[in-house]
């Protein structure tokens, strides 16, 4: 029998372990990352999944606009940016990508261990059984042996529970920061109906977020809203910067994928159109009966059981509405562009000729603003589908604070003797962009190959060892 203070140890041991586990309103015994465990009892769900493979083609962002070159100068997006693939591919591309590095060892750099957080249902296995701060505390590489399975059942549904293995969604908010967001914008996941659970599930991973120290730990920044002006007073009030500018120095804001926030600011959120209405829409298997597609992708691949459900139109009628919307937002993202690489190179220009930091704080906070804002708009997929309203009016605003910026630029270089345009290097490549700016390409690619060639094989047999991984 356990007395005293052994008893009181004992209850604050069991109660803090069971708090951890708690905070989706179900204890979970344990958490399973391995998908193919439930390919069999959830046949047409998991095969539903595995065809997001399909998106195998790679595209690259910045070959298709080197401005993104020079607007992210000095940030690992300078290096790599490939437009997102299917569910399937995220473990992988986020180890292949050239902003992970190619680190040599668990504490070798250069990102966190917050940069699997969207990726795998390992990462909530790992802070359900050893807590967040165990989870965050640490670099990237650190988590390679741990988190090996691609984004999957358990990140969306509570796999152990009695209602999942009777083949219910049982739908559950695996990430405890996105439950803490959720309660900050007061939609506790726990007290929603159907509709907003589904597209809570969602926004775990698709928002926008930062990390915070000082274990790096991600937070969303809903303190104050999920607008982009929210948000942007929420950052500068904190002072918050994801890194510092190459070329300006401006203290920058990166927007990470806002498809939430942009979603519910939109049409479809505020006529409780949600996610899954559109991209993964009920369907018929060959038995007659109705399952969830889990092959998310465009509403237009499904338009029958996704866009029809609602709309009269015809699918071509509504698909040239859709590449209208496109296009403009396009056309006006490109011209937020062009005003702001000239206005980065314009400030570097500045201080070059002496200006001071009194001087160049109001540019500065000039050019935060309307990168933040350009990037907010064009960072959340498919906001041309979602809220092309707000992305107009955001890079509409975007170009103003931008053109604001060249406005004190040019007045403050004329005080210095430098007058007409600032001559810009050969951006008119991806590869002519990176040599502009001193990035040594070759080097990280081929450290990247070397670190894919050995550490990461490395990873998985390791992983296989230990049950983590199916072999």
């Amino acid at each position: 029998m356990i007395v005293g203070s052994q008893t009181k140890q004992w209850a604050l041991a069991m109660g803090a372990l069971i708090a951890g586990a708690i905070w989706t309103g179900q204890v979970h015994a344990k958490i399973e990352g391995r998908n193919d465990l439930f390919s069999k009892d959830h046949a047409k769900q998991y095969q539903s999944w595995e065809q997001t493979k399909q998106s195998e083609e790679r595209a690259d962002a910045l070959a298709e606009d080197p401005n993104l070159v020079v607007l992210w100068a000095g940030y690992a997006f300078a290096k790599d940016y490939n437009k997102p693939r299917g569910h399937y591919y995220a473990l992988t591309d986020v180890r292949e990508t050239l902003r992970t590095g190619a680190p040599k060892s668990a504490e070798d750099g250069p990102l966190p261990m917050a940069c699997w957080s969207c990726k795998s249902p390992d990462v909530a296995r790992v802070i359900d059984s050893q807590g967040e701060d165990a989870y965050f505390k640490g670099m990237w590489a650190k988590g390679g042996p741990e988190i090996v399975n691609t984004i999957g059942c358990a990140d969306c549904h509570a796999t152990d529970s009695k209602e999942f293995k009777e083949g219910k969604p049982a739908l559950h908010q695996s990430r405890p920061y996105a439950s803490r967001a959720m309660d900050a914008i007061h939609m506790p996941f726990a007290k929603q109906g159907r509709f907003d659970q589904q597209a809570q599930v969602c926004g775990q991973c698709h928002v926008e977020y930062y990390f915070v120290a000082p274990t790096k730990s991600v937070k969303f920044p809903w303190d104050q809203g999920t607008t982009a002006d929210d948000m942007e007073r929420y950052y500068d009030e904190l002072g918050f910067a994801d890194w510092v500018h190459g070329l300006s120095k401006t203290p920058m804001l990166k927007a990470q994928h806002p498809e939430y926030e942009t979603w519910r600011a939109g049409i479809h959120g505020k006529n409780n159109v949600g996610c899954v209405d559109c991209h993964m829409p009920k369907v018929r298997g060959e038995d007659g009966k109705l399952y969830t597609d889990h092959k998310v992708g465009n509403p237009f691949d499904r338009f029958d059981q996704t866009c029809a459900n609602c709309h009269t139109q015809s699918k071509a009628m509504l698909e040239g509405v859709v590449k209208e919307r496109k296009v403009a937002v396009n056309d006006l993202k490109l011209k937020v562009e062009q005003q702001l690489v000239r206005a980065h190179f314009e400030a570097k220009a500045a201080w070059d000729a002496g200006a001071t930091e009194e001087q160049m704080k109001p540019i500065l906070q000039d050019i935060r603003h309307a990168q933040w804002r350009w990037d907010y708009s064009i960072a959340s997929h498919g906001i041309h589908m979602h809220a092309p309203d707000v992305a107009l009016r955001t890079l509409g605003t975007a170009l103003d604070k931008a053109a604001d910026a060249r406005t004190k630029l040019a007045r403050l270089l004329a005080t210095k003797g430098i007058t007409g345009e600032i001559p810009l290097p050969d951006i008119s490549t991806k590869e002519k962009a990176q040599a502009a700016l001193g990035m040594d390409m070759k080097q990280f690619i081929s450290d990247k190959q070397q670190f894919l060639k050995t550490t990461v094989p490395a990873w998985d047999k390791q992983a296989q060892e230990a049950g983590l991984l199916t072999k």
